[in-house]
């Protein structure tokens, strides 16, 4: 079902319903985007979060937007959207909402944790994490993906744990995954190959996709060509490709002064233009930078914009050690 309603959609010329909402960066007080001493105010208790992730879905919903994505580890993600969905009955019948385990959030919401979340794809887990999102949004999950799967995740070859994802899937919940490391392209290929009853398990793929890091493009081809949908994360590089970036990439500048964008809409719209992308996930913290995102859904980049753009591109062990080194904040 949730596979289904993602497709419809994320359709070729369906306008801001090609861009979601993630709530990693208002679900919890502290992440690794750049610039949240500015997005967001010194003080973040759990009622100050909610009503900022509340604002954020209500501009998402009215703008359009109509996939929303959270995850156990978002801190308290799911519990934010499960009331914003209780109390707006109409636009939840409209929305298509996507979570993830396999990380535990452990940081007590305290922004100076030394540890804010633990991994561990093993079916334990899934099975306490399963319970906890279904207590939060119960028939409103459409979409259940395994958080952050890596080449040599127990989750692409754990029989008992294939075997209750098939269940899950039964139900009627899409299940996926979705990557981080320099290895997404070998995670997303095995993941194609893993079945269930002879037919395809996982029926999305959520990965890290932008001008910085476009390794996984081609396994992502692969994937939407094999008919999954496949939904990019991380597409402002966690604020690296926006004016929140100490020095913003100049090719990036050039494109943006040439078209009147922002630099994070020429990014997200650069990311656009990929046939094979169906959904482009916001990671806004403020109601301005969401604007400022979906602006990308309109903006069209000429193939030598493209091209420049695409020089931008680090190797991936560069790319993804630069990404271990942001702070949480």
């Amino acid at each position: 079902m949730g596979f289904e309603r993602l497709a419809k959609i994320a359709t070729p010329g369906a306008g801001a319903a090609r861009i979601g909402l993630g709530l990693a960066a208002v679900g919890r007080p502290a992440y690794i985007n750049l610039g949240r001493d500015r997005d967001l105010p010194a003080e973040r208790p759990v009622e100050v979060m909610r009503r900022r992730s509340h604002e954020l879905l209500d501009a998402a919903y009215a703008a359009g937007v109509r996939y929303l994505d959270a995850a156990r580890s978002y801190g308290r993600a799911e519990e934010f959207l499960a009331d914003w969905l209780r109390d707006r009955p109409d636009a939840a019948r409209h929305v298509v909402v996507g979570s993830k385990w396999g990380y535990t959030y452990v940081a007590d919401w305290r922004t100076d944790a030394e540890t804010h979340e633990v991994k561990d794809h093993g079916i334990a887990t899934f099975e306490r994490q399963r319970a906890l999102t279904d207590a939060l949004l119960g028939d409103r999950l459409d979409l259940y993906q395994i958080h952050s799967v890596t080449p040599d995740s127990p989750a692409l070859t754990d029989r008992e744990l294939r075997t209750r994802l098939a269940e899950l899937a039964a139900e009627g919940v899409t299940v996926g995954i979705s990557t981080s490391g320099p290895r997404q392209a070998e995670a997303i290929r095995a993941a194609l190959a893993v079945e269930a009853d002879g037919r395809p398990l996982f029926r999305t793929v959520q990965s890290t996709y932008n001008l910085l890091e476009p390794s996984a493009g081609a396994a992502l081809a692969e994937a939407h060509a094999a008919g999954r949908a496949v939904i990019v994360k991380e597409a402002v590089a966690n604020g690296r490709l926006t004016e929140a970036a100490e020095r913003p990439p100049a090719a990036l500048r050039q494109v943006a002064e040439e078209t009147g964008a922002t630099l994070d809409a020429v990014a997200l719209a650069a990311v656009l233009h990929r046939p094979w992308v169906d959904v482009v996930l916001s990671g806004a913290a403020t109601t301005a930078q969401l604007r400022s995102n979906l602006a990308a859904a309109d903006l069209r980049l000429d193939e030598r914009q493209l091209t420049e753009l695409e020089r931008l591109a680090e190797t991936p062990e560069s790319y993804w050690h630069h990404r271990s080194e942001l702070p949480w904040s």
